[in-house]
């Protein structure tokens, strides 16, 4: 029998659902639980071929045993070995290497000190700080938030320079971004589901938490939401998560990636409504029955590269190239028929 665990915190609605759904399949071998464990052990490996991961960013205990558990072939969803080295400054420089469109953004060093430094610890940094070039390069409208952070905790709206420095005088010892503000007429945030599955929503963050995602959205221009599907698959391949959701504001009709560090998304029923909640809970069943299937295997070599690339648990990191033989020359052949995937779907 090979078990599928759901690793989570204090949601409610998305770990059970998950868990009955892939139970009631009765899909032969398979089983869906709960994760449990107490002090890990070296010698023993997880009980588990697939873990879906929902709380190990803010719990160091779970994120040790889950890369234990990696190691030891577990497929993560996601992985903890990329999670662990991510930030969304990354994530934008990444972004724009790829060709998808984000806002000017800067990081900044840190207000105060980190526990353990002096100021003799920061003799790389420029002093004073050049902060015309920061205003410059973003203007006075933008976002300051932390650069490894979430749920919206410690974000700020700024209108102008001295909200900036008010905000920036709160920061404490976080690294903050500062990323200018854009004037959006859309705003979608995406599920992506196994580098391959996208739901695109409608959602508007101006609203409380419970009203944000649009029930009855407008039609969009279909290759808006066309740019937007594509953009939203190029970053999570090449972020390698399985499980994510990325958020684009739309002005003058470009799609900006904002956020796309969400590697636990938000699946409440709650917020995200009936329908987008039945989607994920069955994208994501599909999702780590397959991995299930094939989970378990034991790494061919272990190493970072390994683990970054989600090969420990039994996927090579890359596709191998067959060597070609000469070719022979031969009568021709009728062209075959050009095969058309099937699209993912978009909006409600």
């Amino acid at each position: 029998m090979k078990k599928i665990g759901v690793l989570f915190g204090m949601e409610n609605s998305f770990p059970g659902a998950l868990v009955e759904h892939i139970n009631a399949r009765n899909v032969d071998g398979i089983h869906a639980e709960f994760v449990e464990t107490g002090a890990v052990h070296l010698d023993k490996p997880a009980p588990y071929a697939v873990i879906v991961d929902r709380i190990s960013h803010d719990i160091p205990f779970y994120r040790a045993y889950l890369k234990h558990a990696a190691l030891n072939g577990t497929a993560i969803i996601n992985n903890p070995f990329w999670w662990s080295a991510d930030d969304k400054f990354f994530n934008y420089s990444l972004a724009a290497k790829l060709g998808v469109a984000v806002p000017p953004t800067v990081i900044l060093p840190h207000k105060k000190h980190p526990e353990g430094t002096t100021d003799r610890s920061m003799r790389n940094l420029e002093y004073p700080l050049n902060w015309e070039s920061v205003f410059t390069y973003v203007g006075e409208h933008g976002f300051m938030k932390p650069v490894d952070g979430g749920g919206w905790r410690d974000v700020y709206h700024i209108h102008n320079r001295p909200e900036f420095f008010a905000a920036y005088d709160q920061s404490r010892d976080l690294c903050m971004l500062y990323q200018k503000a854009v004037e959006f007429n859309e705003y979608f945030r995406c599920y992506v589901v196994g580098q391959s599955k996208v739901r695109i929503m409608p959602y508007d963050p101006r609203k409380p938490h419970q009203e944000r995602y649009v029930q009855n959205p407008p039609e969009y221009d279909k290759k808006l939401l066309a740019r937007v599907e594509k953009d939203a698959l190029t970053l999570c391949r090449a972020l390698g998560y399985d499980l994510n959701t990325v958020e684009f504001a739309v002005e003058d009709g470009i799609p900006y990636a904002i956020d796309f560090m969400n590697p636990a998304p938000d699946a409440d029923l709650n917020s995200v409504g009936q329908a987008n909640f039945d989607w994920i809970v069955r994208e994501v069943a599909d999702l780590v029955i397959v991995k299930a299937k094939d989970a378990l295997k034991a790494p061919k070599e272990l190493g970072w590269a390994t683990f970054l690339s989600g090969a420990a648990a039994g996927a090579p990191a890359t596709k191998p190239t067959a060597k070609r033989s000469p070719a022979k020359k031969s009568a021709p052949k009728k062209a075959a028929k050009t095969a058309v995937s099937k699209p993912s779907e978009a909006t409600d």
